[in-house]
């Protein structure tokens, strides 16, 4: 492969983020394989202009270098800013609820966002595995209120105590995690008129840990 050959370039960053191509390839839309087949036996023979754009977004790097154009690579200034320093992270339409429960009907965006990518990284954050929802119900309180946004990270670690985003039944809660009981969860709330819900533990599924909040004073 040559100085300039994208799949040469693609290995380089993820080697450098420390991410596979199967994991590039869902934040595409694609099967896992798909990346790999671009890199180890050229098919496609291109990557096409969404895909190449969402990750040179993810990398934050010139579009050019994964095979685009000159002219459509993605570099510039937006505003004084380096488009490459900003992630968009999907603002999602349901809601995490810290009371009775939220039923789960759909994921779709309604919006972004928009954070400093070197302070995601400063973080330990994969930009792509963060999203958005609204706090609903007042059984978090203090700690969450009633129309404040979180960040959730779905990345795959080790279960540890903290404030989470769980699936129970067909329902999205945002709990307070306590796994000292073998073999039980709790589900904890900060509001002390909330009763703690004890589960076993494939009872539950976790989505993801809340890492970020955000809401008015």
């Amino acid at each position: 492969m040559s100085e300039a050959d994208p799949r040469k370039r693609l290995l380089e960053l993820a080697e450098e983020r420390e991410v596979s191509l199967s994991r590039l390839s869902g934040l595409i839309g694609k099967n896992a394989s798909y990346l790999q087949q671009f890199v180890r036996k050229g098919s496609p023979k291109k990557l096409e202009e969404t895909d190449r754009g969402k990750l040179a977004r993810f990398f934050g790097v010139d579009e050019a270098g994964l095979g685009a154009p000159k002219d459509i690579s993605y570099d510039g200034l937006d505003g004084g800013t380096p488009r490459g320093s900003w992630v968009d992270v999907p603002r999602l339409a349901l809601g995490a609820s810290a009371g009775p429960g939220a039923h789960a009907d759909g994921e779709e965006a309604i919006g972004a966002f928009r954070f400093s990518r070197p302070w995601l990284r400063e973080q330990g954050f994969e930009s792509a595995m963060l999203s958005a929802i609204a706090v609903t119900g007042d059984s978090m309180e203090p700690t969450l209120r009633d129309g404040d946004e979180i960040l959730v990270d779905r990345s795959q670690r080790p279960l540890r105590e903290g404030i989470h985003v769980v699936r129970l039944d067909d329902t999205l809660l945002v709990k307070r995690i306590e796994t000292g009981q073998p073999g039980r969860i709790a589900l904890l709330s900060d509001n002390q008129a909330y009763r703690p819900i004890e589960v076993e533990p494939g009872d539950v599924q976790v989505i993801g840990r809340v890492v970020w909040k955000s809401g008015r004073l």
